[in-house]
């Protein structure tokens, strides 16, 4: 029971990969579970039987490329999710394609990641996608970059090679709103400074990537400071033994709450104090993010769905006219008076699309303005006109309440992901 325990409080660490097609990603994944010990006895024996038919050694890259034949074949896949834990943390890897296509696929696997695993290929070096990718995960402010500069074999080891790389991505990223990079030389395919030090690289004093992905610090990413919880369902048992009770559910977007907090509740603007945090059925003395919590308050408020509670003295902006930079994942195009469906934190409400501001060129960063639509997978600024307020924060200053979707009316299909600028 105690292990048990000990692996739920084990913190998580979400990361997404990305590169382009053949640099090694499935190669990557494989090599870090085989060398990790994470892989489960019958994954290790249908490796093997798959690789020993088709007469090859042991392919680490079958244990992701399940998916490729379904890619092919025209069945949508948006992200392969992998799940393994170490001694040390638990991971979810969120395993996009590399094709410049599945931009969109990109940032639905990124949206919530802690880290962007990028891989490039040591003998074409940094190429279109590279930039691609390293300018979405940027976008998406994705706190921390590992470039993993693979296929270093191939290249003879050479730190010349690595170095050019390097510098190149350097120069680049210098660009963006990046602050945590690490650069690694590997060979997925020898296991090269993926789990343990390379003998070949004795130049490269480094971590691994399994040493950095246990590592890094990553508690400090979730904004504390910014008291956001949206209310999600209002619990009102209908019995007798509960029949005073009322509780707001819903996970904790951002900040820390905790007993005897005065709070205000939006949009009404009452003021109000939290009697009780309940965690899993439990009182718990505070709660903070990601956790999923139920608050009861002083006073019998009007409280319901969408509706957000936050400190009395830290209120979000409040308004109907959004500015965001939008990924577009439709084929429908976006156009200027288009409406959707809005969907931001537990809010839902119609908007229509005032104006389209500009679509980016995320290869030179150029703005191109004089742009009336954007086509699937273009980013772009665009203004919208929600029918009901919201509450919200940049996303550049909280994730959780600076993102939002669009949804197409007619078809109910996630159309475009939004991420509200300052």
């Amino acid at each position: 029971m105690s292990s048990e325990k000990g692996y739920l409080d084990m913190e998580l660490l979400r990361f997404t990969t990305a590169g382009s097609v053949d640099d090694g990603k499935s190669t990557l994944i494989g090599r870090l579970l085989y060398d990790s010990k994470t892989l489960f006895n019958d994954q290790l024996k249908n490796i093997e039987k798959i690789s020993k038919q088709r007469g090859e050694d042991t392919n680490l890259a079958l244990l992701m490329d399940g998916l490729k034949a379904e890619r092919e074949q025209g069945i949508t896949i948006d992200v392969a999710y992998r799940y393994f834990a170490t001694p040390v943390r638990k991971f979810i890897i969120a395993d996009t394609p590399g094709h410049p296509q599945y931009t969109r696929n990109m940032v639905t696997g990124a949206s919530t990641a802690n880290l962007a695993l990028i891989l490039i290929d040591a003998r074409k070096g940094v190429v279109e996608q590279t930039h691609r990718h390293i300018f979405i995960a940027s976008l998406l402010q994705i706190p921390h970059f590992v470039i993993c500069i693979n296929k270093m074999d191939l290249v003879d080891f050479s730190q010349e090679v690595y170095e050019t790389i390097k510098n190149e991505i350097k120069d680049f990223v210098s660009k963006l709103a990046v602050k945590d990079v690490y650069f690694i030389p590997i060979s997925a395919l020898l296991g090269d400074n993926v789990v343990d030090e390379s003998d070949n690289m004795p130049w490269y004093e480094g971590s691994t990537l399994k040493y950095i992905l246990e590592n890094i610090h990553i508690s400090s990413d979730e904004n504390l400071i910014d008291c956001r919880f949206p209310v999600q369902y209002v619990i009102r048992p209908r019995n007798d033994t509960f029949h005073d009770y009322r509780g707001y559910a819903g996970k904790i977007a951002s900040g820390i709450f905790k007993p005897g907090d005065s709070v205000k509740v939006l949009p009404s603007g009452f003021t109000t104090t939290i009697t009780s945090i309940e965690n899993q059925n439990k009182n718990v003395d505070e709660g903070f993010p990601p956790m999923s919590v139920v608050l009861q308050l002083a006073d019998d408020l009007d409280v319901s769905r969408g509706d957000m509670i936050v400190r009395e003295n830290n209120v979000p902006a409040i308004g109907q006219d959004i500015d965001i930079t939008v990924c577009w994942m439709n084929k429908k195009k976006l156009e200027p008076g288009k409406k959707y469906i809005l969907r931001h934190t537990t809010k839902e409400t119609k908007c229509i699309v005032k104006e389209i501001r500009y679509k980016l060129d995320i290869n030179t960063l150029h703005r191109l303005e004089d742009v009336h639509e954007l086509g699937l997978n273009d980013i772009g600024r665009i203004m919208l006109r929600a029918a009901q307020p919201l509450f919200f924060d940049s996303y550049r200053r909280n994730r959780s309440t600076g993102s939002l979707i669009l949804i197409d009316e007619q078809t109910n299909e996630t159309v475009g992901a939004g991420m509200i600028r300052d």
